[in-house]
């Protein structure tokens, strides 16, 4: 959420940024800012009538003390009205900062310099390619037809239990899901993150932090009962860890491997065979916490290191960066990672790197003090390292073999075999 003030000091150039995400923030901002001028008005009202109040208390006291209780009295009629007219004024100001808040969570974060105009992911730009496309054997298949050959995984089975998008793994297809998230920790960890194992349910209040809430497109699950969210990523838990802290050493560095459930929402017609769309999946993220002057230094390595965890897997890769009509509510920067799906001839996005500047911490009341002790907005990133669905699905595609599905020996120690056949 943008900053009031931020709004004020930079109106025509926030105007012009959000243009790239294909809005138009005028009105909006026109009213935020009216609003907010009305807002100081009536603070500065009730002020004033709350001093005039304190004074009258001050002088019915002293009239009372001298026997002039009949002035006193008198005085205590007005101190009334001054308290009812207060009570108005804080209730217009209540109303007024109520109004306020409403039109700040429709303004999504300025984008940054860097972010090229663009409808769609169409208009992405790739900034890299690495690896070597396979050249795969006659007759190779697509990864739901390899899950079913070798016992991976039962789609149907998840179909019959929950519905199409919760697949069951299985045998070595388990064990093989189950190595890949060790293997991301691990690497994680190695990189100086802290793991988490945080809850999979989060308040209201925590899905309004990262900025999932309101849920504009109607993509979390909710459970009405208890007015819980089953969490759509590992974000919203662990960034919400530090909802109104104030910080004292940067960096902070997380991990977590959760479920994540999504509703995909608005998915008909897009390609959801197999593991490409799923409403549970599993992902190990990676959250930091840092300070503004280090947060774009910060996401280039964020970035550096999801493209080594790829390059172990060999797996054919290419990072592209955001166009402003792609780029989510809430980021300023992001960086798409995509596999190539050599059984499938297409590349499947596996990672999402963003830098979300001050945007989630001036709602999660997330701060630090600068060297003058005066308190300033964090900034807070994050990225997949690495959702597992689409990975999976590359790797079984990409190693296929007329002797079975070959292990990347960068896995191997933690699935404890080399071929699946």
């Amino acid at each position: 959420m943008l900053h009031i003030n931020k709004i004020r000091d930079n109106k025509e150039a926030y105007i012009t940024l959000l243009k790239v995400k294909n809005m138009d923030a005028t009105e909006l901002f026109n009213a935020v800012i009216s609003l907010d001028d009305q807002r100081k008005a009536t603070q500065q009202k009730a002020d004033e009538f709350l001093a005039k109040g304190n004074q009258l208390a001050i002088q019915i006291g002293e009239l009372y003390k001298t026997g002039k209780s009949q002035e006193a009295n008198a005085l205590k009629e007005e101190s009334s009205r001054i308290k009812e007219e207060s009570k108005a004024l804080q209730h217009k100001q209540a109303e007024l900062e109520n109004e306020i808040q409403n039109i700040l969570v429709q303004i999504p974060n300025i984008p940054h310099s860097s972010v090229h105009a663009g409808k769609s992911d169409t208009d992405n730009i790739t900034i890299k390619e690495s690896g070597k496309i396979p050249t795969l054997m006659s007759g190779a298949k697509p990864h739901w037809e390899l899950t079913s050959k070798y016992s991976l995984i039962d789609f149907e089975l998840g179909n019959k239990i929950s519905g199409a998008g919760f697949p069951v793994y299985t045998n070595k297809g388990a064990r093989l899901q189950r190595a890949l998230i060790a293997y991301f920790l691990d690497k994680n960890i190695a990189a100086g993150y802290t793991e988490y194992l945080p809850p999979h349910l989060v308040n209201a209040a925590s899905g309004f932090g990262t900025g999932q809430l309101p849920d504009k497109e109607g993509q979390m699950y909710h459970v009405t009962e208890d007015d819980l969210y089953l969490i759509p990523t590992a974000e919203v838990p662990v960034t919400n860890f530090f909802r109104d802290v104030i910080v004292k050493d940067f960096p902070i560095k997380c991990t977590a491997y959760t479920p994540c459930f999504r509703r995909e929402a608005g998915s008909y017609g897009k390609d959801v065979r197999g593991l490409n769309r799923l409403h549970q999946f599993d992902k190990v993220e990676i959250v930091q916490i840092q300070h503004p002057e280090k947060s774009y230094e910060t996401l280039d390595a964020m970035v550096n290191h999801v493209a080594s965890i790829l390059d172990e897997l060999e797996l054919p890769y290419r990072i592209l960066q955001l166009c402003g009509g792609d780029l989510s509510f809430t980021s300023s920067l992001t960086f798409d990672f995509e596999v190539y799906s050599a059984g499938q001839e297409k590349w499947l996005e596996v990672s999402s790197v963003s830098n979300f500047e001050s945007y989630q911490a001036n709602r999660l009341k997330l701060r630090y003090k600068d060297e003058n002790g005066k308190t300033q907005l964090c900034h807070t990133l994050n990225g997949s390292a690495l959702a597992l669905p689409r990975i999976y699905a590359a790797l079984i595609e990409n190693n296929q073999t007329p002797d079975g599905v070959k292990i990347p020996k960068a896995i191997q120690p933690y699935t404890g075999f080399d071929i699946i056949k």
